[in-house]
């Protein structure tokens, strides 16, 4: 008996980090706007024929072993897949009789670690679906994804993005509107391919800890800070500005609103861009590109450059001629993926 998951990353277009609670609260019609993408977090439950759990990630290479389920909320090790499989085994609506088997559950990420594609958030959604159906809890898709959310900020322990998750859970191109009443989530009428195809990323060998970023920046902006107010303020207006050029496929304005967006974001706080991010993203607009911008945070991790079709060549050799790896992807329109 096997559980399998998998849950796309996303590259967050415009609009990211006014999604963590409470500062979107502050700005009428915030909204982040974001793209489902094909790399995938992995995760997999089989049975054991006794009553422990092993958990390994193979990306990190790392495993934790225990005796049984009494001794998961302590560990400090693969802390998210060991907090999620202990509240799944703990939780009063799962299956008593599944919750005492042992399993081994098996993880794995095609993003590299600390990318700033929101790996760890899809990584919740995967891990938390493949539990739910291993202790036989029919839960809906919004409450995965707020256990999910929850719980990843336990372990980073600052508040957590609400726009990452949900790319995982439905895939596609999509807006998260944030207002007083909580978050939802709206397709948006894209041409995949027409965005996919002007779209470079890549991965500038720097890893990164968006809990930092985000966290000196969401306290700065609930102490007053007013220019960290007026950026925010324009990246809003930068989120609706390319939903609209997105819907009516106005491929020109699009990467202007990245550049817009990428100019007020590393204002936010010193550590949002470095010396390696700005040379990689001088030389791709040298070659061609629009607009650039960090994954994430920032920080480190992962950039997209975006550019017309017929100069992608050049920025992408101008991105691995200054050190940056290329990484592969679709738009995934698919989402959460399950099978048993």
């Amino acid at each position: 008996m096997a559980f399998q998951t998998s849950a796309p990353t996303r590259i967050d277009l415009a609009g990211g980090t006014i999604d963590i609670w409470p500062l979107y609260l502050f700005h009428n019609k915030a909204q982040t706007i974001n793209a489902a993408i094909s790399l995938r977090a992995h995760a997999k439950i089989e049975k054991r024929d006794d009553n422990r759990i092993l958990i390994q990630s193979k990306d990190l290479n790392q495993i934790a072993e225990f005796k049984d389920k009494t001794e998961l909320l302590d560990s400090k090790k693969l802390r998210l897949l060991t907090l999620l499989t202990s509240w799944f085994l703990t939780n009063p609506q799962s299956n008593s009789k599944k919750s005492k088997l042992g399993l081994t559950l098996t993880t794995n990420c095609d993003s590299p670690a600390g990318a700033g594609l929101a790996g760890s958030s899809a990584l919740a959604v995967a891990v938390s679906s493949a539990l739910a159906q291993w202790t036989e809890w029919d839960c809906d898709p919004e409450t995965i994804l707020e256990i999910a959310t929850n719980i990843e900020a336990i372990v980073i322990g600052v508040p957590t993005g609400l726009q990452d998750y949900r790319p995982a859970m439905y895939g596609g191109v999509s807006a998260i509107e944030l207002e007083a009443n909580g978050s939802n989530r709206v397709p948006l009428n894209v041409n995949a391919d027409e965005l996919e195809r002007r779209i470079v990323l890549c991965y500038t060998g720097e890893s990164r800890n968006s809990g930092t970023n985000n966290w000196e920046i969401t306290k700065q902006h609930l102490d007053g800070n007013k220019i960290i107010f007026n950026h925010f303020e324009r990246i809003r207006d930068t989120a609706c500005r390319m939903r609209e050029a997105l819907e009516r496929a106005d491929w020109k304005t699009v990467g202007l609103a990245i550049a817009d967006e990428w100019e007020n974001r590393k204002q936010l706080a010193p550590g949002v861009t470095t010396n390696a991010i700005d040379n990689l993203i001088d030389k791709a607009k040298a070659a061609g590109a629009i607009g650039a911008k960090v994954c994430g945070a920032g920080g480190g991790g992962c950039l997209f450059c975006y550019a017309p079709p017929e100069t992608v060549p050049a920025v992408q050799k101008a991105l691995t001629s200054n050190g940056a790896e290329l990484l592969e992807f679709t738009i995934d329109n698919q989402g959460l993926l399950s099978n048993q």
